[in-house]
């Protein structure tokens, strides 16, 4: 699973894409995020979108949202790799309105199949497909911030993180599902990657940043460990 920054390096997405899957082989799959959070009238990339409409205005903008589509939204906001594996001939995406993922390889569709509309990114998402895969992390110039992985780990701590609403426009303009799910919160992600033991990460550099690739498994324990300790009030 490979999330990616490509600003400044020259490299255009194609040749990234082609390279990941020509180290991967012929057996590997490489999975983007294919994230929609422009779908959702609940997100934080709404709420930036809408800043300063009045009430008038934010109805009109409501109404006018197209419907998420599987074989179409695009995903602006993860970055021209996660573009391109996702219009690649032969990917497959998975089918939740927000937070999609997408795949190519052998076991793209093994992967990314049975998207629970209702579970962002716990265990009726490819995320736990990926988990038991023992899939691995590639941060490509990109920090902890951005490792989704951790919200499996959210959905795995003890006590279970509180709940919210979600809203997202599918199957028509103006067709809309609300549903109830963990409330995803990823402020601390970047404090969670430093502190993983520096044995679980290959580092390197590429374009002037740094490049990390981990085991999905035991990252994700490991945040699942941190989050049950600290979010809950404990040392």
């Amino acid at each position: 699973m490979v999330h990616a920054a490509l600003g400044g390096t020259g490299a255009p997405p194609e040749r990234v894409r082609d390279a990941l899957l020509d180290v991967l082989g012929p057996r590997g799959t490489l999975v983007v995020p294919a994230f929609t959070p422009e779908n959702s009238d609940t997100s934080r990339a709404h709420r930036e979108l809408t800043a300063g409409l009045d009430a008038r205005e934010l109805a009109a903008f409501r109404a006018a949202m197209p419907p998420f589509e599987p074989d179409a939204t695009p995903c602006p906001a993860m970055g021209a790799l996660a573009e391109c594996v996702r219009t690649t001939p032969g990917a497959v995406r998975s089918a939740h309105p927000q937070t999609s993922l997408a795949g190519l390889g052998p076991r793209a569709r093994e992967l990314m199949d049975g998207h629970d509309p209702h579970c962002h990114l716990g265990e009726r998402s490819p995320l736990a497909r990926l988990y038991a895969a023992d899939a691995q992390i590639l941060l490509l110039r990109v920090g902890f911030e951005v490792c989704s992985a951790f919200h499996l780990a959210e959905y795995r701590t003890v006590p279970r993180p509180p709940l919210r609403d979600y809203r997202c426009v599918v199957g028509g303009k103006g067709n809309w599902i609300t549903y109830r799910d963990l409330a995803l919160d990823d402020g601390d992600f970047a404090a969670i990657g430093a502190r993983l033991p520096r044995a679980l990460l290959r580092r390197g550099r590429w374009a002037g940043k740094q490049v990390v690739l981990l085991g999905m498994r035991a990252a994700v324990d490991h945040a699942r460990d941190q989050m049950a300790g600290y979010r809950h009030g404990m040392a």
